[in-house]
């Protein structure tokens, strides 16, 4: 027997043909003598009707059939009888009278339903990921990943970009996160890393002419878990020469709106083009430099309008601290419990409590308006811009401390009240971020994106006596409260490079070190360049709705970074120790 159709390509024309189907029983139910089975492949499912009268041994054969089982069928289209049609399905106006099943494979019964999306525990499903893949949700995710890909590959192919891959085997690379390390057995003592991401490849690239560069490049970093960080993943790497930071944004912009459109149709772009901000605005309005703009609850600054009298609002205030606020519309009657949840909620992200005003037709209440008169109440309504019915929530602290509390209680009230149309792209460009920020443990400076950022024209003079205050040509394009793509120009000169590494405490001598070979480059005639990543994941997520990263790969790890299918990682034994000059390990206790 061979196959002539895929389950999911037969239609009305194809009345009275003979075709042969392959694939996978997905249900099968008797009715007045009759069997019917849905046999699935990727491409779709199709109805097999058994008839004793057709054939008598290929009915017999039906009946031990058994979900999960492969078969081959072969048999005659026919349309199906009025009254029958199935008009959610592509090949639902017909079926196929079998005359002759051969069982190609007979299956044992799964530890969950394949044939339909119910909730089954995680580790089960990665355990059995085989039979995961084989779930509508998963497999529509798979193939909507490969059209993004594909996607991509076509934009940047027809502007004339050179898809160019890196070395995975890499030398280790100090700052950002945590690299995965590989003992060299050729090399004893010596490790290579895993990269991180092709940075200094694609900068050397464009030193060697090639101007416009991209890889879809398998990228590690040994981080602690997060819904949505993954130890290895996938991005979209781009790099170019002879171009500014506007070339890249509206290339980029152009790249994400063809990818929307190609996969996801039905997705809605609440603005285009995207709105700008810089990264100041984004930490003062959301509380984070990754804002969804899908709802409002933007945060109010209340500093200079809460009167004195509160001891935590006064002491705050003395300290440099901010007092700002966020409006919870209609929460006006939520319950001490919820509260003191709401409460706990941001002392979880560091502040020293949560202060709440439920504003009522009867007047502003809350256990600290007691410490304020009429009017100080009615100026923090007014300011808030908060009716009848809201609740405002208020933090005083320090501001790193209040943007990230607000920023996160912003995002809670957005999922509890539903205000988030999961159907909605609400992108956004962040700019103007800080080149550095202060490591107070190594008590040096240390980039906020990567050394090989270029800062501002502007704030060059400032590097060594302020790095505090210099920005950084960096640039994230954030969607739906994600980080979807980030990148920078380039520094494309060696003496800002050197002035770079000595600001973030490394000696003349250690960077020669570590990255003498990009600064030699650097002599040699490097274009002015830049470049912008975007993660694959990241997109699938946005894109599938998914709740986590581990939903949109084929075989992903656990939080713990365990992968239950294969077991990995394994313990190895003393013998290949030795032969990586490894002498001996210490082991940890599994997750």
């Amino acid at each position: 027997m061979k196959k002539t159709h895929t389950c999911g390509e037969l239609r009305a024309a194809d009345i009275g043909s003979r075709v042969t189907m392959m694939g996978w029983v997905h249900r099968r139910r008797a009715h007045g003598g009759l069997i019917f089975v849905d046999v699935r492949d990727r491409l779709g499912l199709t109805q097999l009707v058994f008839n004793p009268e057709e054939s008598r041994t290929a009915h017999a054969a039906a009946e031990e059939l058994r979900p999960e089982f492969v078969i081959a069928a072969s048999g005659r289209v026919e349309a199906r009888p009025d009254g029958t049609v199935n008009t959610n399905l592509a090949t639902g106006a017909v079926e196929v009278v079998v005359d002759n099943l051969v069982v190609l494979n007979a299956a044992k019964t799964p530890p969950f339903e394949v044939n339909q999306d119910g909730e089954v525990d995680e580790n089960l499903r990665l355990k059995y990921r085989y039979l995961d893949l084989r779930r509508e949700r998963m497999r529509d995710i798979i193939v909507a990943r490969h059209r993004v890909t594909r996607a991509v590959r076509d934009y940047l192919d027809r502007r004339n970009f050179v898809e160019i891959e890196t070395p995975i085997l890499v030398n280790r690379t100090p700052g950002g996160a945590r690299e995965f390390l590989v003992p060299s057995r050729l090399n004893p003592g010596a490790f290579y890393a895993l990269p991180q991401s092709p940075q200094q490849y694609k900068q050397l690239l464009m030193v060697g002419g090639m101007e416009r560069y991209y890889q879809v490049a398998r990228c590690f970093r040994d981080e602690d878990p997060r819904a949505d960080r993954a130890p290895e993943f996938t991005q979209i790497d781009i790099e170019m020469s002879f171009i500014d930071q506007e070339d890249i944004l509206e290339l980029f912009e152009g790249l994400a709106i063809d990818i929307v459109e190609t996969v996801a149709p039905e997705k809605r772009f609440l603005v285009r083009p995207f709105p700008r901000m810089s990264y100041q605005h984004a930490m003062d309005t959301y509380g984070t430099d990754k804002p969804d703009l899908r709802f409002g609850l933007e945060i109010v600054d209340l500093t200079d309008i809460v009167g004195s009298g509160f001891q935590v609002f006064d002491a705050a205030r003395a300290n440099g601290g901010q007092i700002r606020a966020i409006v919870a519309p209609g929460c006006a009657g939520y319950t001490r419990r919820e509260i003191d949840d709401l409460t706990s909620f941001a002392r979880a992200r560091g502040a020293k409590g949560l202060a709440t005003l439920a504003v009522t037709g009867e007047g502003i209440r809350g256990p600290i308006a007691k410490f304020f008169d009429h009017e100080s109440l009615a100026a923090i309504a007014a300011q808030c811009e908060a009716s009848a019915g809201d609740l405002i929530l208020l933090v005083a602290d320090q501001p790193m401390i209040v943007a990230t509390t607000l920023g996160d209680l912003r995002n809670e009230m957005g999922r509890r009240l539903n205000l988030a149309d999961p159907n909605i792209l609400a992108f956004c460009w962040v700019l103007d971020m800080p080149a550095f920020e202060y490591d107070e443990a190594e008590r040096t400076y240390v980039a906020k994106h990567h050394q090989f950022t270029a800062p501002l024209d502007e704030d060059l003079d400032m590097l060594e006596t302020n790095p505090a205050v210099v920005r950084a040509k960096q640039y994230d394009c954030v969607c739906n409260g994600f980080e979807l793509a980030g990148g920078s120009i380039r520094i494309h000169r060696r003496d800002v490079q050197e002035r770079i590494f000595r600001v973030i405490g490394l000696s003349d001598e250690r960077a020669r070190g570590l990255f003498g070979h990009l600064l030699e480059a650097f002599d040699y005639g490097t274009p002015p360049h830049g470049g912008i990543a975007s993660g694959v994941d990241r997109w699938m997520m946005i894109l599938s709705n998914a709740a986590s990263l581990r939903e949109t790969f084929a075989f992903p790890k656990t939080q713990s970074g365990l992968e239950p299918l294969t077991g990995a990682p394994s313990a190895i034994s003393e013998r290949e120790l030795r032969d990586l000059h490894i002498s001996s390990l210490v082991p940890a206790p599994r997750a």
